[in-house]
């Protein structure tokens, strides 16, 4: 890795800094806190859902694991 290179990333990093010290003192600018938000949105993942069926059929398979330790284990 050369000088230049790390000058580089030590440039970006910086400029992050600054970004997020302007967000967090409040004195960003509109476009500060706007790509701010997009960027949490971007973050936040979406809540999956089963359906009924969906858990039907796993715990159908639950039950036929304990059935196979219980089972295996002589069936205490």
């Amino acid at each position: 890795m050369g000088v230049s290179e790390i000058l580089a990333q030590l440039d970006r990093e910086i400029a992050q800094l600054q970004q997020a010290r302007a967000l967090l003192s409040g004195a960003g600018s509109a476009k500060a806190s706007k790509s701010a938000t997009t960027a949490s949105k971007k973050v936040a993942k979406k809540k999956r859902n089963l359906t009924p069926e969906g858990r039907k059929r796993i715990a159908e398979a639950v039950k036929r694991r304990w059935a196979e330790q219980k089972k295996a284990a002589g069936g205490k």
